[in-house]
């Protein structure tokens, strides 16, 4: 394997996290936890969201440039090891929830992104699941946005009436 190649397989794992034998979606998810909490902790408030949803269209972008890279490194259409849609899924959702609520997610709000981000990618209600049917890594990547966009505003939606 290339050495682009290998950066193009930790780039679609997330570092080896897609490469877990239990769950390997939301061990991948992981890979956007880390990003979206690193980013939180060093940035400035204002500046949080805003590089939220910067990161996660670059890394849309490039997982969606993937598309030969997987065809012939994978044995499967949408390969359970790339989970570089699951980081950038994550990454929609407390974005989105940021944006609606007006507020950061504190460590009970993340736990809470992980829980319905999974729980929408999963689940894929249209047009997630018709997202799915796009060519190539396209269809990796979009649907788990969709998700995202559902999960973010879920969280919008019923942390309030959850007293968070």
């Amino acid at each position: 394997m290339s050495l682009a190649d290998r950066l193009r397989f930790l780039l679609v794992t997330s570092c080896g996290l897609g490469l877990s034998p239990i769950a390997p979606g939301t061990v991948g998810t992981l890979g956007g936890i880390v990003i979206a909490v690193v980013l939180q902790a060093t940035l400035a408030s204002s500046a949080i969201v805003t590089t939220w949803w910067i990161v996660a269209a670059v890394l849309f972008v490039l997982g969606c440039m993937q598309t030969a890279f997987v065809k012939r490194t994978f044995p499967n259409e949408d390969p359970g090891a790339f989970v570089l849609d699951e980081v950038v899924g994550y990454l929609v959702t407390v974005a989105t929830y940021a944006v609606l609520s007006q507020k950061l997610p504190d460590a009970a709000g993340h736990a809470a992104a992980l829980f319905a981000f999974r729980l929408f990618d999963v689940w894929k209600p249209q047009p997630a699941r018709k997202l799915e049917d796009l060519p190539g890594a396209l269809g990796i990547m979009a649907d788990d946005q969709m998700a995202g966009i559902y999960a973010g505003l879920s969280m919008f939606l019923v942390l309030p009436r959850l007293g968070w």
